[in-house]
């Protein structure tokens, strides 16, 4: 089960309903295609088999995602703890460098953000759910181990 804030369920829940819409164009494209006739040969038809393919294989993969989301919410969760939608202050250990996370259910991939974000299922999203403030975490990340100090939950 993968825990997502209601804003990120509710943008999963769009970009499934922008999936569905695109069905009825897709048909429309391969019955446009399949008027000009032979179908062997016709680079129109097949395109937009296989576009009609990939957009339901993402249908598919959406509607599993969505059906094991549990919505989280910080109302719920104790201040003094990290849990999914909290903003953490956290100073790596060696480095000294000091940035903003945000611990998440599903990233947006916006890197125009004031923070870094950091999914639940990530090495460091592992370590920093349910650790406190003063707490210094271990994340097993590709460039190798690295601890990060909790200074500070922002919510």
């Amino acid at each position: 089960m993968d825990i997502v804030t209601a804003e990120e369920k509710a943008r999963m829940e769009l970009q499934l309903a922008e999936m569905h819409s695109k069905r009825k164009q897709i048909t429309e494209r391969i019955a446009e295609a399949r008027a000009l006739g032979d179908l062997k040969e016709n680079a129109e038809y097949h395109a937009a088999r296989e576009d009609q393919g990939i957009n339901e294989a993402k249908i598919r993969e959406m509607e599993r995602r969505l059906a094991r989301v549990s919505v989280g919410s910080m109302d719920d969760a104790p201040t003094d703890m990290v849990f999914v939608g909290a903003t953490v202050r956290l100073r790596e250990v060696e480095s000294d460098d000091v940035d903003l996370y945000r611990l998440v259910g599903e990233a947006t991939g916006d890197f125009t953000l004031d923070y870094i974000e950091v999914t639940t299922n990530s090495p460091l999203g592992l370590a920093l759910m349910k650790a406190q403030v003063g707490e210094i975490v271990r994340a097993d990340l590709p460039a190798g181990p690295k601890r990060f100090e909790i200074i500070e939950i922002l919510v």
